[in-house]
């Protein structure tokens, strides 16, 4: 059983890349806030008396479970808003965005040319692209193996199917990735 503090411990260690994991998988930061917070929650009040050793898998089913509670919401949500979209709606309402008011200055980036973080980001974003056109199991594998740092056993567990399968998801993300990124002249 978890006491307390290995609770509170654990939940530290994952916090951050689980909300890299969120943002990756909303591309909102709010959104992703909220998502890693209630899965936490939900971690302590249900699953706080299991052993350590089973919080990861156990953590990082409710976050996907959170994650897709998120895409249903927002599509319950979006049917909404185009339902109503055509009510009230004023012109110029985009004329208040500010370029500058919504730039974030990267950690690091004072040691870094304009050309290179330009580079750096088209890269990153080319293969976050690549990432989400891959198949959810693959993807959900891929991520759990490579960005959550798991191993087969926790991300087969997590996922609810066996090793093998997971190796599988995992091999065939890495060569679609490897494939589409070579396709676009990006080798890593």
């Amino acid at each position: 059983m978890a006491t307390d503090k290995e609770l509170n411990d654990f939940l530290e260690n994952v916090e951050r890349r689980a909300f890299k994991q969120a943002v990756y998988a909303v591309r909102k930061d709010e959104a992703a806030l909220d998502i890693v917070q209630d899965a936490m929650i939900k971690l302590a009040e249900k699953y706080g008396d299991k052993p350590v050793a089973e919080l990861p898998a156990l953590f990082q089913r409710i976050l996907q479970t959170t994650i897709l509670d998120y895409f249903r919401r927002e599509k319950v949500r979006n049917t909404w808003v185009s339902l109503f979209s055509g009510f009230g709606g004023r012109e110029g309402d985009d004329d208040e965005f500010d370029i500058l008011s919504s730039y974030e200055a990267e950690e690091g980036s004072a040691t870094e040319s304009g050309a290179d973080q330009l580079e750096r980001a088209q890269t990153l974003r080319l293969i976050e692209e690549e990432v989400q056109k891959l198949p959810a199991r693959q993807r959900e594998a891929f991520l759990m193996r490579y960005w959550q740092d798991m191993d087969v056993a926790e991300t087969a567990e997590a996922m609810g199917c066996s090793e093998g399968s997971v190796k599988t998801h995992c091999s065939r993300a890495t060569h679609a990735l490897a494939d589409a990124l070579k396709a676009k002249g990006i080798t890593l």
